[in-house]
């Protein structure tokens, strides 16, 4: 495809809002919207589209089978964020653990469309631990990270694929929406009814994966429902940047963090920034899991 220069782009993108809240001279050094790696006549054509018709191309999914049980994984293209307590969390409350904010670079990544299901636990391991059955729709909950790394080891037995744990950062990347985030508070709106089952909407009980609308990559209820667990240890914020960060290396303590809302928690604890962490024994019906594959 022929390459379109860099000042016929930028002229473009002059003549249109940027529906990202990014200026044309953002546009002009990113001109890849695509993420291609070149700019080209179609990187003009995405702006357009989503300009005059309000559509902005899916991210590429990929939907897996095991024992009868389909799941989906959403392709993430990798870039630089800001991790932790920007404006708009501490705005709505973040906390001395969500500081100081700091910049991380991901690679790219896939991620569960939804948190693993009580149907495909159930395919993989022969067992349901959740403590609200009777959908298996709903999350698998009631498991701990240990159970999970089981779980993973059982499913890539079967898939021959490299299933995994999201680490910490590509979790809150994913959740903020990746290259389309828009600076939201929780993962797809600044409402959290509209997004996540939550204290003040679940009825104190799960509810099945999707329900709620999707984040800007397409995936649903990473502020609410259960919370899920990361790949990484525990440790604290430092002002660093960081590329594809796992959590400390220099550590005996096994205690592993917990990302997202749940069904019993409050909005503060639903925001995209918002962290914690438990024991990797540790199993409640608050707390699932889910996907990622690099």
């Amino acid at each position: 495809m022929k390459k379109l220069s860099l000042p016929l782009l930028l002229l473009v993108m002059c003549t249109f809002v940027n529906p990202f809240q990014a200026s044309a001279e953002d546009y002009y050094k990113r001109g890849d919207v695509n993420g291609d790696s070149i700019v080209t006549i179609t990187d003009v054509s995405i702006l357009l589209n989503y300009l005059l018709f309000g559509t902005w191309p899916a991210p590429v999914e990929e939907t897996y089978t095991v024992n009868g049980v389909s799941f989906t994984m959403v392709n993430v293209k990798g870039g630089t964020f800001t991790m932790g307590a920007t404006p708009e969390q501490l705005e709505a409350g973040a906390q001395y653990i969500e500081k100081p904010a700091h910049q991380v670079t991901v690679s790219d990544f896939a991620i569960g469309k939804t948190e693993v299901t009580q149907e495909l636990w159930l395919a993989v391991m022969g067992t349901n631990p959740s403590w609200f059955q009777g959908d298996l729709s709903r999350p698998v909950e009631r498991v701990s990270w240990n159970d999970c790394q089981l779980f993973i080891e059982q499913l890539n037995a079967l898939t021959g694929k490299n299933f995994r744990l999201p680490t910490e950062a590509e979790w809150e990347y994913a959740a903020r929406g990746g290259e389309m985030a828009q600076g939201l508070i929780y993962a797809g709106s600044n409402v959290l009814d509209e997004v996540a089952w939550c204290s003040d909407n679940s009825e104190a009980t799960t509810h099945p994966v999707a329900q709620k609308a999707a984040n800007e990559l397409g995936l649903y209820d990473m502020s609410g429902n259960v919370s899920e667990w990361c790949f990484d240890k525990w440790d604290n914020y430092t002002a660093e940047a960081q590329v594809n960060p796992t959590g400390p290396e220099n550590t005996t303590s096994q205690v592993r963090v917990n990302r997202g809302g749940c069904y019993g928690l409050s909005t503060s604890y639903c925001r995209v920034s918002s962290r914690n962490n438990y024991g990797p024994g540790i199993a409640v019906s608050y707390q699932g899991v889910r996907l990622a594959l690099q």
